[in-house]
């Protein structure tokens, strides 16, 4: 069986300036990426895939493939993931190699530890699923969420939930935003990594941090600082 790390990384990041390679404690966070996929041992090629030179030249220093520029089409605001992971696996396709799985590990996911990687492709074999991704869970009950008008009201987006006790709540999730490990051929059928058939690993909010402004590059320093001991 075959397997592939695709490592997605434009170069327009707009609300972080070159997000992808961007100092993080020492090195370009980019790196982390790509040292977890090679050191975990789980992968045939760990390539990247992005539309930036300085990028490619960034990834190709901490021992990543970059065997192409991603197309103009993929790398606008509106390519999906999903359209970038089929274009690079199409073009080793082309190369007469092909993939049986595959992770896409987030440019900026410093967090993500070889063990994780190791357990998600251990449940996508044993469930047989198409794909398996890390989650968080909200750390408030989403039943009771609260919206605000423009001049500053509160109201809750549902009533029937307001006078219910927290423990008696559904627990609810959400993405870490790390990493998926998919099934490349029925990635290839479904078109999204989300189906009827994913699964999912619970991980500890202390050890992850979805990165998309300044704010969240602090905290995630903050948490990175205390628990990098603990990430191998």
């Amino acid at each position: 069986m075959k397997k592939i790390a695709i490592i997605p990384a434009r170069g327009g990041s707009k609300r972080i300036p070159h997000k992808n390679i961007k100092y993080f404690f020492g090195k370009p966070i980019i790196a982390y990426a790509i040292e977890v996929a090679l050191k975990s041992g789980l992968y045939d090629e760990v390539m990247v895939s992005t539309d930036s030179e300085e990028i490619a030249e960034v990834a190709r220093e901490y021992g990543a493939k970059v065997p192409f520029i991603r197309s103009a089409d993929n790398s606008n605001d509106f390519a999906t993931t999903v359209d970038v992971l089929i274009e690079v696996l199409d073009w080793y396709k082309d190369m007469d190699l092909q993939f049986d799985f595959a992770t896409c590990i987030y440019a900026c996911a410093p967090f993500v530890n070889a063990k994780v990687l190791h357990d998600s492709f251990e449940m996508l074999i044993k469930e047989n699923c198409d794909c398996v991704f890390p989650i968080l869970a909200y750390s408030h009950p989403i039943q009771r969420a609260l919206k605000l008008s423009d001049i500053g009201k509160i109201a809750t987006f549902d009533d029937s939930n307001s006078n219910a006790r927290t423990q008696d709540l559904d627990k609810a999730f959400h993405d870490a935003g790390m990493f998926y490990t998919f099934d490349v051929k029925k990635l290839k059928v479904n078109k999204s990594l989300r189906t009827q058939d994913t699964f999912a690993i619970e991980i500890d909010e202390l050890h992850a941090h979805d990165i998309d402004t300044e704010n969240d590059w602090v905290l995630a320093e903050l948490k990175y600082k205390l628990f990098s001991n603990e990430i191998i």
